[in-house]
């Protein structure tokens, strides 16, 4: 079956009225879905892997926990990076040899890291970390922002359905990551977990190679900077950045935080942490079929999540002026209730991204699905540089519990800002829609 024909169907379909029957997936669809499915999973699951065993590892080399910070914090900052760059030339690159190339990048930087243990401590073993850290970092971001553009291109009807969908992946490789790695670790030392999943990621680059369709796109002119002009977009972001701080504060700290205060071993502290990750694998594919169905709710459900995701954080401690006594119950509740509500914040995000830049006039296509795509990534980088760092800091100078009422602060003011803007733009859209209804066909077709 041609590709570009796949490609010509699904595109035609975008103009389809929203009482017609979905069309059945085309089996290019189907692979391209088992594709991405597996870059999620194999890019989620290397980057969680580290957590159990590499600390331990670096100080044995000579590396402080300062250094140790930075060499995660790295990471954030060059997929910052990276994602920008990346999305803003992904018609020039191209979408496939980006992925794939994203993915040949990280499966020999996952094997080189496993060999870093042969290389003598000290400054020697440190700049390697940082050097094979940062490249891994550029490699994930042209896979991810490859990933997310090409999803929204072959599926423009189902976006928020399909990422829902492929968030299940995402989380199942958090969540096999610390396990997985550190049972590796203690059967057969540090090498061999970062052998596999090198050699993993390594099988999955001809796969992806057969399995993708080539998009052909032309560049846009459009940039970065005019993105950032519409207010409404400008506050997304700030949603999503308080979602990956959050959950960045949370990956730092939770864990030495629940073994003070409740004698929790490291083991009992992974299961604490599926009360995060189950709920919000499990409400992710409900979250985007139905926003896909009824678009009108995405504003609501950003807004709605982001308050409750505020509520899970200050009740998480609690805070302290609350005077509610630490109970390790209510700890599994909210990290409950923060996963549901971190699902019903961010699925809506990217899709309500590309159409405000579609509003604001963006072409239609690869260049711009490629430049959103890269702002959500760089904006998710940022939120888990800043998680795990000032997070980090509040714990070390004031406590856990103040620590995560600022984060429950944070996603409280992303989701006030944005439903005051929503309430204040609803009649402005409102009477220009009335003013354009018997001229402009196109009102019609953006608010499927």
């Amino acid at each position: 079956m041609d590709p570009q024909e796949d490609l010509h169907q699904t595109d035609n379909s975008a103009a389809a009225e929203s009482t017609d029957p979905p069309p059945r997936m085309t089996r290019q669809q189907i692979l391209t879905l088992i594709s991405m499915a597996s870059v999620n999973f194999s890019s989620m699951i290397c980057y969680s892997i580290l957590g159990p065993f590499f600390p331990d590892e670096a100080v044995k080399k000579g590396a402080s926990q300062t250094v140790i910070g930075l060499i995660f914090g790295c990471y954030a900052v060059c997929n910052l990076i990276g994602s920008l760059i990346l999305g803003k030339y992904i018609v020039q690159i191209g979408a496939k040899f980006m992925l794939v190339t994203g993915l040949f990048v990280s499966s020999g930087c996952t094997i080189l890291f496993g060999l870093l243990n042969r290389v003598p401590a000290g400054p020697a073993f440190i700049s390697l970390c940082f050097v094979v850290r940062s490249v891994d970092a550029v490699g994930f971001a042209a896979a991810m922002t490859s990933s997310f553009a090409m999803t929204a291109k072959i599926f423009p009807n189902n976006v928020a359905t399909v990422l829902g969908s492929l968030e299940i992946f995402t989380g199942l490789g958090l969540i096999l990551g610390p396990p997985v790695g550190g049972w590796f670790y203690q059967s057969f030392g540090y090498e061999v977990p970062f052998m596999l999943l090198g050699c993993f990621l390594l099988i999955m680059v001809p796969f992806n190679i057969y399995v993708l369709p080539k998009i052909d796109a032309d560049p846009s002119k459009d940039s970065f900077i005019r993105l950032l002009t519409k207010v409404k977009i400008v506050l997304i972001c700030y949603v999503i950045f308080t979602l990956s701080a959050g959950l960045g504060f949370l990956d730092a700290t939770l864990s030495l935080y629940a073994i003070n205060t409740f004698g929790l071993s490291t083991g009992y502290v992974g299961l604490i942490m599926l009360g995060l990750s189950l709920p919000y694998c499990l409400a992710s594919p409900l979250i985007g079929y139905f926003t896909d169905k009824y678009p009108a709710t995405r504003s609501w459900f950003m807004v709605t999540g982001g308050a409750a995701t505020a509520l899970g954080f200050c009740l998480l401690g609690p805070v302290p002026f609350l005077h509610i006594p630490s109970q390790l119950w209510l700890l599994i509740i909210m990290l409950g209730v923060i996963g549901f509500s971190l699902g019903m914040t961010a699925i809506p995000t990217f899709p309500e991204i590309i159409t405000c830049a579609y509003e604001q006039g963006y072409e239609e296509g690869l260049s711009t699905l490629g430049m959103v795509s890269g702002l959500f990534g760089a904006v998710w980088s940022l939120g888990m540089f800043y998680g795990p760092v000032v997070g980090g800091l509040i714990t070390q100078h004031l406590s856990f519990e103040w620590a995560a009422a600022v984060q429950g602060g944070l996603a409280f003011f992303a989701a006030f800002l944005l439903g005051v803007h929503y309430l204040f733009q609803r009649p402005q859209q409102q009477s220009v829609r009335e003013d354009s209804r018997p001229t402009d066909e196109s009102t019609h077709l953006l608010t499927e």
